[in-house]
């Protein structure tokens, strides 16, 4: 995009400075708009957040990046290179996994590593079905990218052609079954099926529910999975620093009671402290459910009406602690399963706290190509059910001694042990992202066709358009951050046309183009 003063916007407001409205405000600067970013928290990020400890901050949030060309894109967007301003530490292992019978694996971002990985812990048979089950899910990936990811408003019928024209990949989407029975049919180990399960949680999803297709989510992990040096939080501090430096407005602890529109237009914010903004474009890039619910006050209550009664994703409970450890070799990734998936997954759908969960450990300090020193940083999160309670529950104490104890059967001990003070439940999620229930990834993702069920870019309201995990193309950094281009190419496109139609108008109807 390049800046065309006769056509754009004088002022574009982002409401939300999580990943997704940085982004967005990269882009809109890139094209020449005057750009104001409104977050209603101290520190920009969103869910990338942070947590204070002895050992230096603690991410609380998202902990790797993948699809880096993404943000490669994003920083060319704006006249940068990614590599000057966050160090990015490429893994080797993408992820260790451990099992209660003793087993683990490790997955490689070299596939033939995996491979031998895999014969080595399951048999040559289970290394063939790996090998043919990256082949089907590559080819998915690469099939969907452009007209569904890429795609601004993906329809239907557009995808249905599009896989009619390739019949390969009616077979490859299974479109009949779920993730789970989909892996039980690839993988002969139960194991390997509960691993690549667990890629629906990645957006917020039970593999039991999941269309099969969601077994694409796996070629995003493994393409590459890459760590910031210093923690996530510096990715997003890279961005502010170059909003900053290009003339941004960002205005922290700035939180928006209203949003006013004047004839199906909107036209200005007003903040909590009495101010009013006017803009003549708007993103929302939090939550899109803040706007049917009228969080936003009552003149949006049209937008994204879906999200009022869809289901909602899963949410988490997350610790972050500093503390020695002592215990299994630990990679940057670690995951150790239940021993029953199933039970888990129906607690969850249930809308209970899993009474045994699997949980993820991210070792901050290590993956760093350093090593790590004696007090680390970690991020231990576990699945949960969104909520529509406003209070923590008074489970807090119970579930932790329960999560201590699991992670004692495998051997893992933390000095010292995390106390109640480092846990961020769904309910906490919930009062930090407004009208979200504690949802990390907005809308649940059960059911073939609720990928096309997400609220896009453009709403029902002129000058106003949505980004964030809760839009197309859906939950997770990338994805995030692909809303934001739809939302900025949105925005660019409409005002061009808004323009070119008032010259015509000026001239007598004859097009100056």
């Amino acid at each position: 995009m390049t800046p065309n003063n006769t056509s754009t916007p004088k002022r574009a407001i982002i409401i939300g400075a999580g990943i997704a409205g940085l982004a967005c405000a990269v882009r809109l600067r890139a094209a020449g708009l005057q750009v104001t970013l409104l977050e209603r928290h101290a520190e920009v990020g969103g869910k990338i957040r942070t947590i204070p400890s002895e050992a230096g901050l603690i991410d609380a949030g998202p902990t790797v990046l993948t699809m880096r060309q993404v943000f490669d894109d994003l920083f060319n967007c704006a006249g940068e290179n990614l590599d000057d301003h966050v160090t990015l530490i490429r893994q080797d292992t993408l992820a260790r996994h451990f099992w209660p019978d003793g087993s683990s694996l490790d997955l490689f971002a070299d596939e033939a590593l995996s491979t031998t990985a895999i014969a080595e812990f399951s048999g040559a048979k289970s290394a063939r079905q790996f090998t043919k089950f990256c082949a089907r899910t590559r080819s998915l990936f690469e099939a969907f990218d452009t007209p569904m990811m890429q795609a601004p408003t993906p329809k239907l019928s557009t995808l249905t052609t599009h896989v009619f024209k390739r019949p390969h990949l009616i077979a490859a989407m299974a479109p009949l079954s779920t993730l789970a029975s989909l892996l039980k049919s690839s993988f002969d180990d139960k194991r390997l099926q509960q691993l690549f399960g667990r890629y629906a949680t990645y957006v917020g999803g039970s593999p039991i529910h999941v269309p099969a297709l969601l077994s694409l989510i796996w070629q995003a992990e493994a393409s590459g999975v890459w760590v910031v040096k210093g923690g996530m939080h510096k990715l997003t501090k890279a961005l502010q620093h170059i909003l900053n430096a290009n003339g941004t407005e960002i205005h922290t602890n700035s939180h928006v009671e209203r949003i006013e529109t004047n004839g199906n237009r909107a036209v200005a914010v007003h903040l909590s402290n009495g101010r009013r903004l006017s803009c003549d474009a708007l993103v929302h890039s939090g939550d899109p459910r803040a706007l049917a619910t009228g969080a936003l006050g009552p003149e949006t209550k049209g937008v994204a009406r879906q999200t009022v009664s869809a289901q909602r994703s899963f949410s988490a409970r997350v610790l972050s602690f500093a503390a020695n450890f002592n215990g299994p070799r630990l990679a940057h990734h670690n995951v150790f399963f239940s021993h029953n998936a199933k039970s888990e997954f129906h607690d969850l759908m249930a809308g209970q706290i899993p009474k045994n969960p699997s949980f993820y450990i991210c070792a901050l300090d290590r993956g760093q190509q350093v090593p790590s020193p004696d007090l680390e940083r970690f991020e231990i999160i576990t699945n949960a059910p969104a909520t529509n309670q406003i209070t923590d529950p008074e489970d807090i104490g119970p579930w932790l001694h329960q999560i201590t104890q699991q992670m004692a059967e495998y051997g893992i001990h933390f000095n010292p042990a995390p106390t109640k003070t480092s846990v961020t439940t769904a309910q906490a999620f919930g009062q930090m992202f407004p009208a979200s229930q504690g949802a990390l990834y907005g809308q649940s993702p059960h059911g073939l066709t609720a990928a096309l069920k997400r609220p896009t870019a453009r709403t029902k309201i002129a000058n106003l358009y949505l980004a964030g995990g809760g839009t197309h193309p859906g939950a997770g950094l990338p994805m995030a951050t692909l809303s934001a281009q739809h939302a900025a190419a949105a925005i660019v496109s409409d005002q061009t046309s808004t323009s070119l139609s008032d010259q015509t108008a000026m001239h007598g109807g004859m097009s100056t183009v």
